[in-house]
């Protein structure tokens, strides 16, 4: 990781973490976000406090949906890495204001990738979702299964995210890995994520919506496992697949320069046991109102992980029981001291 390293929303949740990572490991990083509110700002911008006065580390606001910006950054660094984890996030939101994820996830993300094959960089690493996999029943899930029937629209910009990265890689030869990320948690997380919202109501002693009775399951995966996990890939340039075979396409693979990756906890946890785990960590139980499933969700994750621990030896060790404890101690620490 001697390269320079771009990561985009680097304020938010996944990319604060890996820049803090990649800086802790003497790499040059650069971080963008557009800082917007889709969730409190504040804690955007206490997640960069904890890195911006590294002297390997270079923050600038910048939407992706801005080109001339992105351009400028590009002409003035001499970036050879791009990790794209800037997006608008959230299956429900994407409901009720869809040309946010148009914005950000489509036009926003073809900036980027203009950006990254008039520059030639090195490796283009992007963030896909585990919500790709939409109408699919076939568990666990895996990057050679067919995913054409995504069921909300942050589903399908992820899944365009992939065809327009493939496009690139097939036209200009552009080394793209996409990672189908599964249910990421822990400290300094996303404000309308589960874990944060059951942990509020909990300590507020208001009650939790408990979708689908209960019986949803998600592959819950610790935010440290899933740093190791891009960090590890950032290196790994994807190669053509010599025995990729239009008759019989694989979808993972391709004969151009192109990856897709599950990156999750190869563990699904039904939601009733994440309530009770959490339950048993603070000590208190939560007031529950069970609802049907919402419109968007799926029942079901779950990761196959196979080809990223054969490409870089991705494997997660922390437990359900850990990452939650780990979450509510910085949970009380930034939110519930005096």
């Amino acid at each position: 990781m001697s390269a320079k390293i771009l990561v985009t929303g680097a304020a938010g949740f996944i990319g604060f973490h890996l820049c803090q990572y990649l800086i802790k490991k003497n790499c040059d990083v650069i971080g963008i976000d557009n800082l917007n509110d889709y969730y409190d700002v504040q804690l955007k911008k206490n997640r960069l406090e904890q890195i911006k006065h590294a002297d390997n580390f270079d923050f600038f606001q910048i939407d992706l949906a801005d080109s001339p910006s992105l351009n400028n950054l590009f002409e003035n660094h001499n970036i050879q890495v791009v990790v794209n984890l800037a997006a608008q996030a959230g299956v429900r939101y994407s409901l009720i204001n869809p040309d946010a994820y148009v914005r950000s996830n489509i036009t926003g993300f073809v900036n980027l990738l203009e950006c990254a094959r008039k520059k030639q960089i090195r490796h283009m690493v992007f963030a896909s979702s585990s919500s790709v996999y939409g109408a699919n029943t076939q568990m666990p899930f895996s990057v050679h299964d067919n995913v054409d029937h995504p069921v909300s629209l942050y589903a399908a910009t992820k899944k365009s995210n992939e065809l327009i990265a493939h496009s690139y890689s097939h036209i200009y030869g552009l080394p793209c890995t996409g990672l189908r990320f599964f249910t990421v948690y822990g400290p300094w997380g996303r404000p309308d994520m589960a874990l944060f919202l059951f942990t509020k109501a909990i300590y507020e002693g208001k009650p939790i919506n408990v979708f689908n009775h209960g019986k949803m399951k998600r592959d819950f995966t610790y935010i440290d496992d899933i740093v190791q996990g891009v960090a590890r890939i950032i290196d790994k340039q994807p190669e053509p697949n010599p025995s990729w075979c239009g008759d019989n396409p694989d979808p993972g693979t391709s004969y151009a320069p192109y990856r897709i990756y599950n990156i999750g906890n190869n563990s699904p946890i039904e939601l009733m046991h994440f309530i009770e785990t959490l339950e048993s960590i603070i000590g208190k139980t939560a007031q529950k109102k069970f609802m049907d499933i919402q419109l968007g969700d799926v029942p079901a994750t779950y990761a196959n992980i196979d080809d990223l621990y054969e490409a870089v030896g991705f494997y997660p060790k922390t437990d359900i029981k850990t990452g939650i404890r780990r979450f509510v101690g910085w949970y009380q620490d930034y939110y519930m001291k005096d």
